[in-house]
């Protein structure tokens, strides 16, 4: 997908209208010829040198010479930025495509030609153009790239005009700018069932009705725009009113995502911070799951959310489903620590009992908000959770491994609740944890499991 924006075609006398702006293009070089210059008529002038005063009328009038004939340039040129893609992974490069066309009948001199672009997507690109032709373009690219998600502004598209001597420097900005989005990386992960007899997921997808029969049809209030061909005569001549069948109506499947982004929960910084593990994974699970057909909501520990079209989120396997990942995405992208320090206001917006499978990244847990979370499991046909533990993820990889003590227990206090739950180690992938979860939520479910849990 391309995604780019055109600069607007401007004369490169735009920002260089007045002779002061030309005077203060003057370079290192030309400025010390121009006090060269008037160095040596002052000394021709102490010491009645006329050769003397001819060399210093040449060093000071160069310069000056140089600043009016860029003053006066009349090129028409036209700037435009392209990305390919607009939308990039964390670690994953972009290109972007520049085109220059001289829109004006007079050749151009050597052009410079320089994006503004964010340090942390590189250092800042520049090229040297050779005279362009009237109505020729030049086409140069560069590559960026992020190791840190976000929305990076890329512009004004610089041009820079020179003299042949080097003397003085004018630059001419266009107007438009180009955004490029760095979205959390995102793995494929394996169609396994994870929510086991849970509502709402899997093949096993409920019908808010079934109907069986015409005696099992249970009619409504006749509404403007409905099929005539849906009038049900019995229950019309017995309540006195036109009422019409039900259409069967397939519930979609539901799943809603959980987000930790209390500050308070998460240590480090960086790509590799468990915070941004949790993001990454949480960007995973959502293109997972609108891909297998379910309606996707984004919550958070705040009790935002990015709803969608209706209140249960993002419809799957559609012509919109593209569209509602990358808006996700383009949201998980900016997201950033809250000043939360608590998940209630998440636990009330998830409805009761009827929210299919819930999928949560927790960060650390203390003993009350493990209570809390524990009782988000009564609100959701199933329930996964993903716990990470500071304290490990800021242990060297020669440290000990496994959880501290305070994790193993809240981890303990969430399986006890109902939810499949496992700790998230550091260097761990999300299609291995997701493959853990399915392990684990067979074992539980299983005969020999369940007597093991006994």
């Amino acid at each position: 997908m391309d995604a780019g924006g055109t600069a607007g075609a401007g004369e490169d006398r735009g920002e260089g209208g007045g002779i002061r702006t030309a005077l203060a293009g003057l370079t290192t070089r030309g400025r010390s010829f121009l006090a060269a210059g008037i160095a040596a008529a002052i000394c021709a002038y102490v010491l009645g040198q006329s050769d003397l005063l001819r060399v210093g009328l040449l060093l000071g009038v160069l310069p000056l010479v140089c600043v009016v004939v860029l003053h006066r340039t009349r090129y028409r040129v036209a700037g435009s930025r392209r990305l390919s893609p607009g939308r990039v992974p964390a670690g994953s490069e972009a290109r972007v495509h520049l085109r220059v066309d001289n829109v004006s009948r007079l050749p151009t001199g050597l052009l410079m030609l320089q994006d503004r672009v964010p340090y942390v997507l590189g250092p800042r690109p520049r090229f040297v153009l050779d005279r362009v032709e009237p109505g020729g373009r030049r086409e140069v690219s560069y590559q960026v790239r992020s190791d840190l998600r976000g929305r990076y502004p890329l512009g004004p598209l610089q041009l820079r005009l020179t003299d042949p001597f080097g003397l003085c420097e004018l630059t001419r900005s266009f107007s438009a700018h180009d955004t490029l989005t760095v979205i959390p990386r995102v793995e494929a992960l394996p169609p396994v069932r994870l929510s086991g007899e849970a509502k709402g997921y899997g093949e096993g997808r409920q019908r808010s009705l079934a109907l069986a029969g015409d005696d099992d049809v249970i009619p409504r209030g006749y509404r403007y725009g409905d099929d005539l061909r849906r009038v049900h005569w019995r229950s019309t001549a017995r309540y006195g009113e036109l009422m019409v069948r039900r259409e069967e109506q397939p519930q979609r499947a539901r799943c809603t995502v959980l987000l930790d982004t209390r500050g308070v929960a998460f240590e480090g910084a960086g790509p590799d911070s468990s915070f941004e593990w949790a993001v990454s994974g949480a960007a995973s699970v959502l293109v997972h799951m609108l891909e297998r057909g379910f309606s996707v909501r984004l919550l958070t520990d705040t009790g935002d959310s990015v709803p969608g079209e209706g209140a249960d989120g993002f419809a799957g396997v559609s012509q919109g489903t593209a569209e509602a990942a990358g808006l996700m995405l383009d949201t998980l992208a900016v997201i950033d620590h809250s000043d939360g320090t608590g998940l209630s206001a998440a636990y009330d917006t998830l409805r009761g009992g009827n929210e299919g499978l819930l999928v949560a990244f927790f960060g650390d847990l203390d003993e009350e908000q493990a209570a809390v979370a524990a009782k988000m499991r009564q609100r959701s046909g199933g329930a996964l959770a993903f716990l990470l533990d500071s304290e490990t993820w800021s242990r060297e990889p020669a440290d000990v491994p496994g959880p501290t003590e305070g994790s193993g227990e809240r981890l303990r206090m969430l399986r006890e609740s109902g939810w499949t739950a496992v700790t998230v180690p550091r260097g761990a992938s999300v299609e291995e944890l997701w493959r853990t979860a399915d392990h684990e939520r067979t074992t539980l479910t299983s005969p020999a499991g369940a007597k093991a849990a006994r």
